[in-house]
């Protein structure tokens, strides 16, 4: 995953969270918003101390950025979003994890291509 499709500011991330567009379910929250100036999408992960140590946050965080390059093409261009990831997740595989984060980003309408 190229490094220009993170988010890295705080003040960015912030404005993200104040516009409040969010889709969720048990396992992931998609909090997003759009950017008129954006050549392509950008995105940031949270993930908490409550998920567990730092080994298995990184993991999951590794899996979750592969997942999104899987998608990559499918990204409309001016969006930036991010991944909020919760507790449950660490009972998932990696199947399921892609699949229900694919379906999550389908459903927050993030991707051009609804047949995929």
């Amino acid at each position: 995953m190229n490094k220009r499709y993170r988010i890295k500011r705080n003040s960015e991330i912030d404005a993200i969270f104040k516009v409040k567009k969010v889709k969720g379910d048990s396992y992931f929250a998609i909090y997003q918003s759009d950017d008129s100036e954006a050549t392509n999408f950008r995105f940031a992960l949270s993930i908490g101390k409550k998920y567990g140590n730092a080994v298995a946050r990184n993991l999951a965080k590794r899996r979750i950025r592969m997942i999104v390059s899987e998608h990559e093409k499918q990204f409309i261009k001016t969006k930036l979003f991010i991944i909020v990831v919760k507790p449950q997740v660490s009972e998932l595989s990696y199947q399921d994890m892609k699949t229900k984060l694919t379906v999550l980003l389908k459903k927050s309408k993030l991707t051009e291509n609804e047949n995929e």
